[in-house]
């Protein structure tokens, strides 16, 4: 069985593929620091879509998914961007968990992905 690894970098891997199932390192907002948390949760959540598009599956797919966000009173307003994302008969496995910090004080919101391909 072969692994395959993308996005390699001297720490991490930002995707692995193995026997058919697709794991996604924690994904920040790389392009929206800073921001919101809703707009944070829409940057993570375009770069889920590609990562898996990248590894020839999709958001149906997803097997589970784990979310940190920094505060609970903010969990509203990520689940307003996860609801609209998540495709309905679709919803995986999910965990939410509050983290008072991520990597970095301007991410807010970090989502990592288990999906079959």
């Amino acid at each position: 069985m072969s692994i395959e690894r993308f996005h390699t970098g001297p720490r991490m891997s930002q995707m692995v593929v193995h026997n058919g199932t697709v794991y996604l390192a924690g994904q920040v907002a790389q392009t929206a620091a800073g921001a919101s948390v809703a707009k944070q949760t829409q940057a993570i959540l375009d770069q889920i879509d590609g990562l898996l598009a990248e590894a020839g599956t999709d958001k149906t797919k997803i097997l589970s998914a784990t979310i940190w966000i920094c505060s609970m009173d903010d969990f509203a307003e990520m689940n307003s961007i996860w609801d609209a994302w998540v495709p309905q008969g679709h919803t995986p496995c999910r965990a939410c968990v509050e983290s008072p910090r991520l990597a970095s004080a301007d991410y807010t919101v970090e989502i990592g992905i288990i999906a079959a391909t």
